[in-house]
């Protein structure tokens, strides 16, 4: 497939109508988001959270439209940080896709009207299943509202579309809200990396947090003994490309030689070249071992400040770890 070119933006004329468009609409959903923090109750989030990490089975999302696709967002979101989640569509659901749902499962409904046809036919069926009800709405009186066991108002006034139709500034709320919900599930739970990790094992993070060091070292390390000569540290050092050599002593670890170090060793000595490894080496120096994560050997060596560690059993040395840039 050819390049296209790309459009050249030197001399293009900025409509400050549209600019400020864009920034009015910004203004008026960042206010929608103050005003639902300022005005959200207490009680039903606590519900709603209460639910949630009592829940035996899955948090089950739905809504129609926009707000369906804003459900499959929210529900990814809990299914990767901790807590069981999918989305169901409201219209399949009430033609067989009820099936899915157990009487374990907690189900989240949003309607930003709270009158969505589609939504409204499965409330008979899950009440007669026994599953808990959340509605995410904007009309605390509607027919969704009066039928859930707990209440999530968006408390908004008007939507960002100029017509007050298109679902801009309720998606944009009831997003926030999923993920509030989420992330306080994840304070509750004391989620970490590592868990969620487990839940991205194919991401960048997930690699980092799931490898262990042994999975990533070089075993090819450059050794000496503690009665090298100087021109054999030089040697060593060039020829390993790792900036350092490591130096042993009845073939167990002894010190380390950088680049720095040898600097360092000749500034301050008066006859450098009569040195051996032993007088120029750094004496027990940080070491790793094999089984640690990689993202704790990574902190190890940001704060220390150092590029590699010799990784270690029983002052064996096994390898070296060279850290990720």
């Amino acid at each position: 497939m050819l390049d296209q070119p790309r459009s050249d933006l030197t001399n293009l004329t900025v409509d400050s109508t549209l600019i400020e468009s864009v920034q009015r609409t910004l203004r008026e959903q960042g206010q929608a988001l103050t005003t639902l923090s300022q005005q959200l109750d207490p009680r039903q989030y606590a519900a709603t959270l209460h639910m949630m990490l009592e829940c035996k089975g899955h948090v089950i999302l739905s809504g129609m439209g926009k707000s369906g696709h804003v459900a499959r967002k929210m529900s990814a979101t809990m299914a990767s940080t901790g807590t069981p989640s999918f989305f169901i569509h409201p219209a399949e659901a009430f033609h067989g896709d009820l099936g899915m749902i157990t009487p374990y499962d907690l189900l989240i409904l949003i309607s930003a009207s709270g009158e969505t046809d589609e939504i409204l036919k499965l409330i008979p069926s899950l009440k007669n299943f026994g599953n808990r009800i959340v509605a995410i709405t904007n009309n605390g009186q509607s027919t969704l509202a009066k039928h859930a066991d707990a209440v999530l108002e968006l408390h908004m006034t008007n939507e960002a579309c100029p017509n007050n139709l298109a679902p801009t500034t309720s998606t944009t709320l009831t997003m926030a809200i999923g993920d509030a919900l989420a992330i306080a599930l994840m304070e509750k739970r004391h989620f970490r990396s590592d868990d969620f990790a487990r839940y991205h094992p194919g991401g960048s993070l997930g690699r980092r947090l799931l490898t262990r060091v042994s999975d990533v070292m070089t075993s090819q390390v450059p050794t000496i003994d503690t009665r090298a000569d100087f021109k054999k540290v030089i040697q060593a050092i060039s020829s390993g490309c790792q900036g350092m050599v490591a130096v042993t002593e009845q073939q167990r670890l002894a010190g380390i030689i950088t680049d720095g170090d040898l600097r360092r060793f000749m500034e301050k000595a008066d006859d450098f070249l009569q040195a051996t490894a032993g007088q120029m080496m750094t004496r027990q120096p940080l070491t790793i071992s094999p089984d640690m994560m990689v993202v704790d050997a990574e902190a190890i060596m940001q704060k220390r400040r150092v590029s590699s560690l010799l990784v270690t059993e029983n002052d064996t040395i096994i390898g070296l770890l060279r850290i990720f840039n």
